[in-house]
């Protein structure tokens, strides 16, 4: 737990905390405005979360040697959620209304 400074633990695990929360606002949205392409936005949100998650899990213990894998994991889901995101927001672009007064 000494890998990192008390100010930027209150980030990483703050961080972590907002992206939960915007999952959840974002699925919560999807069932106000009835539209499930937004529930698939907020489940491709998830492997940047289980990445966050790795990356906080490395450094509480200190950033071993027997837990690098985590590091390859939290890569390799940064790489996925990128995808899973970009891939959906290219979903709800593709159903946006047209705007009449443009």
């Amino acid at each position: 737990m000494h890998a990192l400074s008390i100010p930027t633990w209150i980030i990483h695990v703050s961080s972590v905390i907002e992206w939960i929360m915007a999952i959840w606002l974002i699925w919560t949205y999807s069932e106000v405005s009835q539209n499930p392409t937004w529930r698939w936005f907020s489940l491709a949100m998830l492997p940047a979360l289980v990445g966050a998650m790795c990356a906080c899990t490395w450094h509480f213990f200190d950033n071993p040697v027997e837990l690098e894998w985590l590091v390859t994991l939290q890569a390799s889901m940064t790489v996925l959620g990128n995808v899973t995101l970009c891939g959906v927001a290219a979903l709800l672009w593709s159903q946006r209304q047209p705007n009449p007064d443009a």
